[in-house]
């Protein structure tokens, strides 16, 4: 077993090794919520902003892809249907999600934010208002100013 193999199972996760690396065995205890592109970006501005950052996978291809770790999911339907309505993946219910160093057709997915470097695992419903806030701030119309 490996070195990051032995510390996922440390810190409690389920995990299963692949001939490709590790996945994360997802469940209503630690799941994961996917965004891409520009949402991802503001996702983890908010976050940071907030101090509410948790550990993040990085998922190489063409557009951004990032994997938010979080727990809370047996009491947050609003908060997830909010998330799936804003275009979020959830990754919970036995999926599989790539932890680093796997190795995908695209390159590797690697940490963002490591488990060692985040403070916590923060609930799926700091996830939700981050991208709550990322999609108001879309939809807020432009303000100019006009001399009089």
């Amino acid at each position: 077993m490996t070195a990051a193999a032995q510390d996922y199972i440390q810190r409690g996760w389920t995990i299963a090794e692949t001939t490709n690396g590790i996945c994360l065995i997802t469940d209503a205890d630690l799941s994961g919520i996917e965004v891409s592109g520009e949402l991802a970006a503001e996702v983890r501005r908010f976050l940071r902003a907030n101090n509410l950052s948790g550990p993040v996978i990085e998922i190489p291809g063409a557009e951004r892809r990032e994997i938010h770790l979080v727990t809370g999911l047996r009491k947050a339907a609003m908060a997830l249907e909010a998330l799936r309505e804003a275009g979020a993946t959830i990754h919970t219910d036995g999926e599989g999600i790539p932890l680093p160093p796997t190795q995908l057709m695209t390159g590797s997915a690697c940490w963002s934010i490591s488990p060692n470097e985040a403070r916590w695992v923060p609930p799926v419903v700091a996830i939700s208002a981050a991208v709550r806030s990322a999609v108001s701030r879309k939809q807020q119309p432009v303000l100019t100013s006009v001399a009089c």
